[in-house]
């Protein structure tokens, strides 16, 4: 069994003849019934990587499992995929990562393919956009709540994926080791799609088949209460990383609750010379002040936010480019 962080011979080598590490990436709760098919067909589709499955308090065999297979064990007792996830990128050394679930429905084979447009278009991260091939291998509800998640990201960050809720996933080293990995739960594939996007990262997206669950194996996702946290984490860095929208819309609407409450009291004073009104007017004036603070506020961390994504974007730069690019543009 091959230790934590062991280079490894690659098929495709740096520039300089280096061979590149592959890691696979399988965070797992509850999947024995899946595990040792995933990891044996990585072990065929990529031979020469090294697997590794972190064990989120699974209660079943899992880890055994994983183990038995010949996969390198770890274990991250925080609950949470988001917590799995951070640990893993802080914990593995590699050139390319491979992210993927464990529960068999994503498509191994599809991985060489998105490791070759990684490395052939020099990309940062590569979407294995889901293409169902079962009735059951998505439920409505989800792709829906995709659907909508996809487009309200698109509308606020950009648009860049059609699935960004996608568990499969590949990265280069330069977008792991830059990636701040804040989400504990299923949002952290919403936070991994916006981390690229506003550092505007070289990124692409590859159809791949989608399958349905073994028999034995469930969903741990929550149509409702995981969509709605994915739908808060997206509200949440949307105040953060467009505080100026986010408090300019705030600020509208309180200036124009304020003004809709001081018309009449205005056309009465200007028509009886009296404020027969007074709590309205108190009202009205408390509103306003309320706007202007809100816009105030938008204006100050939309300076603030401004230098911190400039630190963001100097500390992605801080790690050398993917696959030798410089080396390719300066023979």
């Amino acid at each position: 069994m091959r230790a934590f962080n062991q280079p490894l011979e690659q098929p495709h080598g740096t520039a300089d003849g280096t061979p590149r590490r592959v890691a696979v990436l399988v965070p797992c709760y509850n999947e024995e019934a899946a595990i040792t098919q995933v990891i044996e067909q990585f072990r065929k589709a990529l031979p020469d990587a090294v697997i590794y499955v972190y064990d989120n308090n699974s209660k079943d065999g899992t880890a055994a499992a994983a183990r038995a297979a010949g996969a390198v064990v770890g274990v991250e007792t925080r609950q949470g995929k988001g917590h799995v996830v951070r640990r893993m990128f802080a914990d593995i050394e590699a050139d390319i990562y491979v992210l993927v679930d464990g529960d068999a429905t994503y498509d191994v084979p599809s991985a060489p393919k998105m490791i070759e447009k990684l490395i052939g278009e020099n990309l940062d991260m590569v979407v294995g956009a889901r293409v169902d091939q079962e009735h059951d291998a998505y439920r409505l509800g989800h792709r829906f709540g995709n659907r909508l998640l996809t487009w309200f990201v698109a509308e606020v960050f950009g648009s860049a994926f059609s699935d960004i809720l996608s568990g499969y996933r590949i990265f280069s080293r330069r977008f792991v080791k830059s990636f701040p990995a804040l989400s504990t739960g299923f949002e952290v594939e919403t936070e991994l799609t916006i981390h690229a996007l506003e550092l505007g990262m070289p990124v692409g997206e590859v159809k791949t088949p989608y399958y349905a669950r073994l028999e034995g194996s469930a969903s741990k996702l929550n149509t409702w209460s995981d969509g709605l946290r994915i739908l808060w984490t997206i509200l949440q860095l949307y105040r953060v990383e467009r505080p100026l929208r986010f408090f300019g819309v705030i600020s509208m609407l309180l200036a124009t609750l304020s003004i809709v409450l001081a018309v009449p009291v205005v056309v009465t004073f200007l028509e009886q010379g009296v404020v027969p009104r007074l709590p309205t007017a108190i009202l009205s004036t408390a509103l306003m002040l309320l706007a202007s603070l809100a816009l105030t506020s938008g204006l100050v961390l939309d300076t603030v936010t401004r230098g911190r994504r400039e630190l963001k974007r100097l500390a992605y730069l801080a790690h050398r480019a993917p696959f030798g690019v410089e080396r390719r543009a300066h023979p």
